[in-house]
């Protein structure tokens, strides 16, 4: 709990890093060979551009964040899934209902709503393990070294699509969790991310019910940007 915002710091960072690669190979010539502008030759007199072969289309920076993107995608989810492992257990609850379940004992509650987080990070954490590290020579020897940028890309894919519902979950475990305590108030942030969840149709806490529907519509919440939307008159624009 303590260090969570060092760890949604680290992947902010993450993202920065990501993006100047992004916009450097945007901006990068690519091709093979490069005409180079002429120069001075020693002698004082004018010397005719060179054509050099090279290797400035290869991948690899494109690859390397990618997988990084994916490490710290990984860690997001994970320590999400622990804090809300930590609501549903009644021994670190502090008087919240086991699994903030209605009829303790005889309700399911969220169970399986962290079953679903548990599958979706150990999934993320498979997901993490670098592709750019995965080079495989090829064509005789003429492919020897590949970024293996198009694995990690799609891998990266996959993982951005699983902290996102590992999110939502949080999300509709921490406002259960909210609507059960008694006696306190939540943060204008708080309340204003309540009453936009409440109006996507994701209801509150009740007797046990098929989780799917209030899982798949906070997972639209987080995914369509309507979290930020409903903190951002509340906090103002967030970085």
């Amino acid at each position: 709990m303590r260090c969570a915002p060092q760890v949604a710091g680290a992947g902010r960072d993450t993202i920065a890093h990501a993006a100047l690669v992004a916009e450097r190979e945007l901006a990068a010539a690519i091709d093979n060979p490069v005409v180079l502008p002429g120069g001075t030759s020693p002698d004082g007199g004018s010397r005719g551009g060179r054509v050099e072969s090279n290797g400035n289309f290869h991948g690899a920076p494109v690859a390397y964040v990618l997988d990084f993107l994916a490490i710290a995608a990984a860690d997001l989810g994970s320590i999400a899934e622990r804090r809300t492992d930590r609501l549903l257990d009644k021994n670190r609850s502090h008087g919240l209902p086991p699994f903030l379940a209605d009829d303790a004992g005889v309700d399911s509650g969220l169970m399986i709503a962290q079953y679903t987080q548990a599958a979706l990070v150990s999934e993320m954490k498979r997901l993490a393990v670098p592709a750019s590290a995965d080079s495989i020579p090829s064509s005789a020897m003429q492919e020897d070294h590949v970024s293996m940028g198009w694995s990690a890309a799609r891998k990266l894919r996959t993982a951005v699509d699983n902290l996102a519902r590992i999110i939502a979950v949080e999300l509709y475990a921490a406002t259960r969790a909210i609507g059960l305590r008694r006696g306190l108030t939540p943060a204008p942030a708080s309340q204003a991310v309540m009453a936009a969840l409440r109006a996507a149709g994701v209801d509150g806490p009740g007797p046990d019910r098929f989780l799917a529907p209030d899982l798949a519509a906070a997972e639209a919440f987080v995914r369509d940007g309507l979290l930020i939307e409903a903190v951002q008159p509340v906090t103002g624009p967030l970085a």
